[in-house]
Formats: C-alpha cells, sequence, structure tokens
C-alpha cells in the first residue's frame, strides 16, 4: 500500500492552482470537472508520477471551523519537504508569501510555515544531519 493522493482544503481552487504552481512550483497534474467543483491535483516537477496533491474544496460545513481552529492554533494541515530550507524561504518571501514561522531547527529537520492564502497554514522541512 502507498499513498496516491492527499489533499488540502482550499476557499477557491483556481486561487490556490494559481498559487500551488506560480509561487510553490507545483505542476497541474488532473483537472476534472465535477459539478460545481474540479477533481484538481498537484505534483512535484521533479515526481510527476508521485503523491498528488488534491486541492479540495472547502464546500462541507465541517471545513471552515476545522480550518480556522488549525490556522488559529498555528497548525500546519501539510508539511511539504525541501532540500535548501534558506534558499526556499527567502525566495517565497521575495515573492510575497507570508510567513508565521520563520526557519526554525528542530531535531533533525529545520522547518517555516507560511500561510498559502487559502486558508491554510502549510509547513516546510529540510531534513538536518
Amino acid at each position: 500500500m502507498r499513498i496516491y493522493v492527499t489533499s488540502v482544503f482550499v476557499d477557491d481552487q483556481a486561487e490556490a492552482l494559481e498559487f500551488y504552481t506560480t509561487k510553490l512550483g507545483f505542476r497541474k497534474k488532473t483537472d476534472v470537472p465535477v459539478g460545481t467543483y474540479r477533481w484538481l491535483t498537484v505534483v512535484a516537477p521533479e515526481q510527476p508520477d508521485g503523491v498528488e496533491l488534491l486541492l479540495e474544496p472547502s464546500a462541507h460545513p465541517a471545513v471552515p471551523p476545522y480550518k480556522q481552529a488549525l490556522k488559529k492554533d498555528g497548525i500546519p494541515c501539510a508539511s511539504f519537504e525541501v532540500e535548501d530550507l534558506d534558499q526556499e524561504y527567502e525566495r517565497l518571501r521575495a515573492m510575497g508569501v507570508a510567513f508565521t514561522q520563520k526557519p526554525t531547527p528542530a531535531g533533525s529537520v529545520v522547518t517555516a510555515v507560511f500561510d498559502d492564502t487559502c486558508g491554510n497554514l502549510i509547513q516546510m522541512i529540510q531534513r538536518v544531519s
């Protein structure tokens, strides 16, 4: 068994696609209309057949309070690994991405947390030896 797709709840799929592709560098993999919404996934460019991230609409009534609680408590809903956290942190800051946590050592990783403009906090990690 392996992970095929995971999701983040987003307030607006078009805005999320723009942010996740233009700022974060993911590539659109799947875009299928499903009624009012879309089955819209992105992947890491270096892993086009890897795990897909579904940009899931925040339409279910349970989702907004859940997202608000996580954000209020500073809890990221997802974690993305990068090779050079300091470089990625500076690149994203230069593009206007708002961080709630600057790069911080935490045991065997360094982490930073940013706002994805879609109602979520996202953590970036770099493994360190």
